[in-house]
């Protein structure tokens, strides 16, 4: 490495120096001691001698030249990697010093700012030149100053510049010297930008709370608590908005799981005095070089008044605000499970005599009002004794708890007293009487189900001794009940009243969505209990040969609703599918009374389904003419329920069956641990080996569907899809399918 040239000017001076100090001594002894002839001897021997001594010194200052070469030739390294730039300007002695790293930041060389020292202030984005007053102020009172500003590049991308100013002040007071380091903070910038327009923007609360104060809040959290300004909270104490426990909580936690989130739901006070409901989540974070806890949530009011509301409607009864069956069950089991021995409880089940007659003469609306008129009697006569609920119509059922017969009978007589009087409705008189049944625990029950049946069947027997009295119930009650009875009695007159309803559900192609099939099934719209559920009434219907006049005016309306449905552009090749039973498939007349049907609905065989059970091989041979006589018309005959009923495959692959349709219970089993789906698949594997179309019935989740899917079954219905409805909305469901609308 050569040696730099400030160094050897320095050896030179030494030198010479040392030679004219030599020279002069020589002189200035001979001048004054001509006498002595040794000195020109001694002094050329003592320069001999400085000759080693100057050589050593020299090699030093030649060695300690190396290593400063060395170690500005590394901090230049160290420069030249980092996006840093040192600015060094002595003003006194107008030299001005700039590393090379200053191009990476800016993006012109740096001789640039040797020719033009004001450049770094050309460059400054114009919205940003306004702080080079302020620094320059502070400068010129030798106040180290960082100033964070945009510049522009030559290319035209902006980069965030730090620049940290070091200003040397002599002791006049003037500005001599000036240092300053830059760093490129373009990407933390950013970064910072991104963060806070995510959190200013957000719709949550988003705060930072360190040694129980607020250190921070979005204006989300300002206008949740009602603050105008975030300099209104800050400062604060979340204590004045939620309380202790929560705070506690969100610490206690927070330590314990380190960076896991903590989430509550809780009240929070607003300064306008009122309280909301609201969510919050907490995390431990560091905040300014401190711990701190950062909490995000969000206003869940509404959700949770729509939650109330729900159930409300769950559990309480719309008209009467009465607690409903399923509140009153769920009620009396917590009062079962936590009984104490030897306690007794009575259930009084309670109907209402005339109540029809009223409510046909003088309208819902009246109805409506006795209702509510008797739900406050009933309240006001058990009062804290025992809980009122409406099971539906005019029933109401009453809960005793910790009492005897003698009590239960009292408590009977009370109601029977009290509706002595006559209700008073829009001005009018009205007399309505209850026929109360009692079941008393434990004797005539240990469950809830029990307990509600048998205090049912009571009271239908109170009615049948003249009603408006009580009975208990009794053992000998058992067999076919009143209510039966009646059933039965409403079911004979409910086809001749037109109280027949037809709910309709859609069959789709699994693997595209497509509609290929709708069932119809059929619904009892019962005057004073409602919507009355086939299951409660078809096997009455099988039992009393109902089944045959009501199975005629199902077909006959499935039909003509399928023709109407043309209108709304049901394809020709989509089936209406109708439940035959076993009693109704029998009979001499029905395929006559079929073909019938086709014709005055002008329907073509194939636009007609009939699902039929496995119970018609009882009956082989009859049930094999039937069927294929249908065929032959070319109606599509499926085995509905399939494996729950007496079908035998050697005999079911000789039968003219276009489908099979799986049972519900096995659909259910799809989602079981145990079974897995075993037995569907079976069925499917068979079905597809016999060329059946195989339809799952009671799809109710996704992970069903992919099952039936991924085992090839074509065809599904249930609620996953649709759940039965009225032939009105039916007819939306086409019109949507019409315009594309995908089923699922």
């Amino acid at each position: 490495m050569a040696v730099p040239k400030t160094n050897r000017q320095l050896q030179l001076k030494i030198f010479y120096s040392l030679f004219f100090f030599i020279m002069l001594s020589e002189i200035s002894i001979t001048i004054f001691f001509p006498s002595v002839p040794f000195v020109k001897l001694a002094a050329m021997i003592t320069l001999i001698g400085t000759l080693p001594l100057m050589y050593v010194t020299f090699k030093e200052l030649r060695g300690k030249d190396e290593e400063s070469a060395q170690n500005k030739q590394k901090l230049k390294n160290i420069f030249d990697t980092l996006d840093v730039a040192i600015w060094s300007h002595d003003l006194k002695a107008g030299t001005l010093l700039i590393t090379p790293g200053i191009e990476k930041l800016y993006g012109y060389s740096y001789k640039d700012f040797y020719k033009d020292m004001d450049l770094w202030k050309k460059v400054i984005h114009p919205e940003d030149v306004y702080l080079l007053t302020d620094r320059s102020k502070r400068l010129a009172r030798g106040e180290t100053v960082t100033s964070e500003y945009r510049i522009i590049r030559p290319d035209g991308e902006i980069r965030w510049i730090q620049d940290r100013g070091f200003p040397t002040l002599d002791e006049k007071g003037d500005f001599v010297d000036f240092n300053s380091v830059l760093f490129d903070i373009t990407d933390r910038k950013e970064s910072e930008d991104r963060y806070r327009s995510l959190v200013e923007m957000s719709p949550d609360i988003i705060a930072v709370v360190s040694q129980n104060t607020i250190e921070y809040i979005n204006e989300a959290g300002c206008r949740l608590v009602g603050a105008k300004h975030p300099i209104e909270l800050i400062g604060k104490s979340p204590l004045e908005f939620v309380p202790e426990e929560i705070v506690e909580a969100f610490k206690m936690k927070g330590a314990k799981l380190h960076s896991q989130q903590v989430r509550l739901e809780c009240q929070v006070k607003r300064l306008t005095g009122d309280t909301i409901y609201v969510e919050l989540a907490s995390a431990p974070i560091y905040y300014e070089g401190r711990y701190a806890v950062q909490v995000v949530g969000r206003d869940i009011t509404e959700r949770k008044r729509t939650e109330e509301t729900i159930k409300n409607m769950a559990y309480h009864d719309t008209l009467t605000g009465l607690p409903n069956r399923n509140r009153f069950r769920q009620h009396l089991n917590a009062v079962l499970n936590h009984l104490e021995n030897n306690k007794i409880l009575a259930v009084l089940f309670i109907d209402l005599d005339r109540f029809k007659i009223i409510n046909d003469t003088k309208g819902h609306t009246v109805g409506d009002l006795i209702l509510k008129e008797v739900a406050d009697r009933l309240k006001l006569v058990v009062e804290k004794d025992g809980f009122v609920s409406r099971q539906g119509g005019d029933e109401f059922i009453i809960l005793l708890e910790n009492v005897n017969k003698i009590k239960a009978v009292e408590a009977a007589q009370r109601i029977l007293m009290e509706f002595t009087k006559p209700l008073v409705v829009n001005h009018q008189e009205f007399f309505v009487t209850p026929s109360i049944g009692i079941s008393l625990y434990p004797t005539d029950g240990l469950d809830e189900e029990t307990l509600i049946k048998n205090a049912d069947t009571a009271m239908y027997q109170a009615k049948e001794r003249g009603k408006n009295n009580f009975q208990f119930y009794s053992s000998s009650l058992d067999g076919i009940s009143v209510r039966k009875m009646e059933l039965e009695n409403g079911l004979r007159k409910a086809l001749e009243n037109h109280q027949f309803i037809l709910h309709y559900q859609p069959q789709l192609s699994l693997s595209t969505g497509e509609l290929v099939g709708i069932e119809a099934l059929i619904r009892w719209e019962h005057p004073d209990r409602g919507i009355i559920s086939p299951a409660d009434f078809i096997p009455l219907a099988e039992e009393t040969g109902l089944i045959v006049p009501i199975g005629k005016w199902v077909l006959a309306e499935a039909c003509r609703q399928r023709k109407l449905w043309k209108n709304v552009g049901l394809s020709d090749q989509v089936p209406i599918a109708v439940n035959v039973s076993v009693r109704q498939f029998e009979d001499d007349l029905f395929f006559k009374y079929t073909g019938k049907v086709l014709e005055q609905t002008d329907l073509q065989g194939y636009q007609l389904e009939l699902e039929i059970t496995e119970s018609i091989m009882q009956n082989l041979e009859n049930s094999t003419i039937i069927l294929n006589q249908l065929k032959e018309r070319g109606i599509l005959i499926s085995i509905d329920d399939f494996g729950t009923g007496y079908s035998s495959l050697s005999y079911l692959k000789h039968l003219p069956i276009d489908k099979i349709k799986i049972d519900k219970s096995f659909v259910d089993d799809i989602t079981s641990h145990s079974n897995q789906g075993i037995m569907v698949k079976t069925i499917i594997d068979m079905g597809l080996n016999m060329n059946f179309t195989v339809i799952a019935e009671g799809i109710e989740t996704e992970e069903q569907l992919y099952f039936l899917k991924d085992n090839r079954c074509k065809i599904g219905q249930g609620y996953l899809f649709s759940k039965p409805i009225p032939a009105s909305q039916m007819e939306k469901y086409l019109l949507n399918k019409k315009s594309g609308s995908q089923f699922y």
